[in-house]
């Protein structure tokens, strides 16, 4: 995760986003228009949770929902039919780990004077390109784990309001750590440097009491789930990347308050004592898990706790290695640990029937890169249905969305995507999406005219 600056900003972002996207009070207003009904057809069609792929595939999409999916849907009367050809049709892709509103940059130097810099309602703009970009390449909802200044609550407003194009948010506002933690912003600048020590309100924490508190002022200003950071990061300049942050009673707070705001509770952690304390207090997730043992994930199995391993994190922080960019070393030293070690994990987790969700943690590499994680998932030896699984119900079960997403079934969201071929044969074709419907509305389609 990339880090951000600390200091309390107003909200300003919401209203510029607002104000730029407000229609011309003197423009004549549009007609409605009566709902649209289509048929899409394609030759192949993976519904999200069976073992095989339908042939041919069918979906018809009416008021935002799907009506009818499967070789044997009946296209009514009326409907637009799109025919995609010799490619697959699929359920929206799902990211359950992202910062849609931090930027990617081979320039370390560049980015960490960007936080300084770069005034809120820019920084929030430029959030906006990202999230059309992660669209655009399939993902159409994502689960985002930490921001600032409220710039994820007001990109998730505004997409969900039709005002920019972007995929549906789960928000966090920011996580919740402990001083001079990973989620800890000021950590790494001298002292005296920002008006006053973080504290709850930046969701930086120290005791059980002030965890709660922590929690409740996330949920207050639009949390839609709580991120926290059980143990050290990677990209952090303070912290050994598996020591414990959070002790016990500080996480029972927070997924105790968590749970009963009915909010479910991500948790960054790599290191094994940080991730048996989290799982003990009960969190829906661990995110990384780059050092978990034996006895972490014999604990996440019997609990159900998802294991989100975030491989194209991996992969980022590897090529700017390759590069040879400037990287801290202290931290050059944690990324190149990190990578020697969670492919031995992942591969451990799957043996065991982990529960395995697929997140990316997008902004440690370019965004709308994002569909790249299915093919590091498969070539350390997921089957290609249950990586595609991965991305699409195991995250709609995750992230609380079940009942709406992750499948293409009468009465789920209209949230579908198209990939040429078969991705069940050759995974790296979810990196070729060239057809994106969400909420019924298409905002992409390579293949119009052709």
């Amino acid at each position: 995760m990339n880090r951000r600056f600390c200091v309390p900003v107003a909200i300003v972002a919401i209203p510029l986003i607002a104000a730029l996207t407000r229609p011309d009070v003197h423009a004549r207003p549009q007609q409605p228009t009566a709902p649209k009904t289509f048929a899409l057809k394609a030759a192949r069609l993976f519904d999200g949770k069976s073992n095989s792929l339908t042939t041919p595939g069918v979906v018809v999409v009416a008021d935002g929902k799907i009506v009818a999916a499967g070789s044997s849907a009946t296209i009514p009367a009326g409907a637009e039919v799109i025919d995609l050809g010799d490619a697959t049709l699929l359920p929206g892709f799902i990211d359950a780990h992202t910062h849609v509103t931090m930027m990617n940059s081979d320039d370390w130097k560049q980015r960490e004077l960007d936080t300084l810099q770069k005034p809120i309602a820019e920084q929030a703009l430029d959030a906006t390109v990202n999230a059309k970009i992660t669209l655009m390449a399939g993902i159409t909802t994502v689960r985002d784990l930490g921001s600032h200044d409220y710039i994820d609550v007001g990109l998730r407003n505004a997409i969900r309001n039709g005002k920019v194009p972007g995929p549906r948010m789960l928000v966090s506002v920011h996580a919740i750590g402990s001083t001079g933690g990973h989620c800890d912003d000021c950590a790494g600048f001298r002292a005296g440097l920002f008006p006053h020590e973080t504290g709850p309100a930046e969701g930086v924490i120290n005791g059980a009491d002030q965890a709660r508190y922590a929690v409740r002022l996330a949920h207050k200003y639009g949390a839609d789930i709580i991120k926290t950071c059980a143990s050290g990061g990677v990209l952090s300049p303070t912290d050994d990347v598996d020591t414990p942050q959070l002790t016990q009673e500080e996480l029972n707070a927070i997924v105790d308050e968590a749970h009963a705001l009915r909010r479910k509770v991500a948790t960054h952690c790599h290191g094994a004592e940080a991730a048996k304390r989290a799982i003990h207090a009960g969190v829906d997730s661990i995110e990384h898990g780059t050092f978990l043992d034996d006895e972490a994930l014999d604990m996440m199995k019997q609990r159900g706790t998802y294991f989100v391993p975030t491989l194209m994190a991996v992969q980022g922080l590897q090529e700017q290695l390759d590069k040879g960019i400037y990287i801290p070393p202290a931290i050059a030293l944690k990324a190149r640990m990190a990578i020697a070690q969670i492919r031995s994990t992942f591969h451990r987790a799957l043996a065991k029937g982990v529960n395995i969700g697929l997140g990316t943690d997008a902004a440690v590499y370019p965004h709308g890169r994002n569909p790249e994680e299915f093919h590091h998932m498969v070539d350390l030896g997921m089957k290609p249905i249950d990586a595609l699984k991965a991305g699409t119900s195991a995250d709609a079960q995750l992230l609380g969305l079940a009942d709406r997403l992750g499948t293409l079934e009468p009465k789920k969201i209209a949230d579908i995507v198209a990939v040429p071929g078969n991705p069940a044969e050759n995974i790296r074709q979810t990196e070729h999406v060239f057809f994106v419907m969400k909420e019924g509305t298409i905002y992409r389609n390579d293949r119009l005219n052709h």
